[in-house]
């Protein structure tokens, strides 16, 4: 049942109570008419609370579609979000991250999938959309609570859960790094200017490394100062991975950022096996003359022997080489239009060149 306003010729609104069964419409009671809105919105009230004595449940009207959808939109106090807390939370819960009893935790992970932004942007996220007030600060501070006292917590979980999605079998990881900027003008003893991957190089950053399994679950992170070299981050985190979980074999994949002589020496010498991105123009001038005299069709690959330990797997693709030669022709535009126009002059240290 559901209470309808009926306006009748005269301009008096009746207030009927109605009933709908099998598609029919059904005047059950009308509670009372008026013209005057005061007394209209009273008679309303009165219907209501009669379906509620009779059903416990009132029904909305939408014979006026419009007068119902106003109604409903001056009823609601508030909108929260609960999409995402439902399922997310579920799987939050399932990897086992409930084990670390603070809610701000919890919030933190959820709001950073659904609302990946800055922590003030968060705290707003979190007001907007969930209505919680929290403090910027009281994030940051988590953020300090959370390397120092619960860095640790966290990676078990992950491991732990990791492992047991890959059957127990873990000897396959990837090592990659990024860097994180901070917009403060002054370094301190780990924020510190660097070769920035967002282009930040005025900022002080973070370089942070991450190691992640087959299929990208996250296995282990750490943070260095913002302008240590890249290559020199690798070998302390996998050693540390591979010793606090007693593994046997790591096999280590890497991209070319990380290739380094040093990396490789120290790789073999502990007894790892890797794979590690390589560029042509790094090798020596007979093994790229092998490289390039190789007659590769999309999908081919072929391998050269480096020397006894090394080997060099060639593979080609349609599509990369696409992309590559897209990026010369980019790069040849930019170039161009740099270039001075035929009269301009040049000034080095006092004396004119015409370009």
């Amino acid at each position: 049942m559901f209470v309808r306003q009926k306006k009748n010729k005269s301009g008096v609104i009746s207030v009927q109570v109605i009933d709908k069964s099998f598609g029919k419409y059904k005047l059950v009671k009308t509670v009372g008419s008026s013209d005057k809105t005061n007394e209209v919105e009273k008679l309303v009230i009165k219907a209501e609370q009669w379906i509620k004595e009779k059903t416990g449940v009132v029904e909305l009207d939408f014979t006026d579609e419009v007068t119902t959808v106003h109604r409903i939109l001056d009823g609601i106090e508030q909108l929260t979000v609960q999409g995402t807390e439902i399922l997310l939370g579920k799987i939050f819960a399932e990897i086992g991250f409930n084990q670390i009893e603070d809610e701000l935790f919890r919030k933190l992970v959820i709001g950073r999938l659904c609302f990946p932004a800055s922590k003030l942007a968060t705290t707003d996220y979190f007001y907007k959309y969930h209505y919680l007030q929290i403090d910027v600060h009281n994030v940051y501070r988590y953020l300090d609570k959370l390397y120092n006292k619960q860095k640790e917590t966290v990676q078990n979980i992950s491991y732990a859960h990791t492992l047991k999605i890959l059957n127990n079998d873990i000897s396959i990881v990837f090592y990659d790094v990024t860097t994180l900027y901070f917009e403060i003008d002054n370094e301190d003893d780990l924020r510190k200017t660097g070769f920035s991957k967002e282009g930040r190089h005025q900022h002080p950053q973070i370089v942070l490394g991450l190691l992640v399994s087959v299929d990208g679950y996250p296995l282990a992170y750490e943070i260095f100062e913002g302008n240590k070299f890249e290559g020199y981050t690798m070998l302390p985190v996998i050693d540390t991975f591979k010793g606090k979980y007693k593994l046997e074999k790591l096999v280590i994949i890497a991209d070319s950022g990380l290739l380094s002589n040093d990396n490789i020496v120290e790789l073999q010498a502990k007894g790892y096996e890797f794979i590690l991105g390589a560029r042509i123009k790094n090798e020596k001038q007979d093994i790229q003359n092998k490289i390039k005299g190789l007659k590769l069709s999309n999908g081919e690959s072929e391998i050269i022997e480096k020397d006894e330990q090394l080997r060099l797997i060639i593979s080609f693709s349609d599509a990369r080489a696409k992309k590559d030669q897209a990026n010369r022709e980019k790069g040849l535009k930019k170039l161009e239009k740099r270039k001075p126009p035929s009269n301009t002059v040049l000034a080095f240290s006092g004396f004119g060149v015409i370009g």
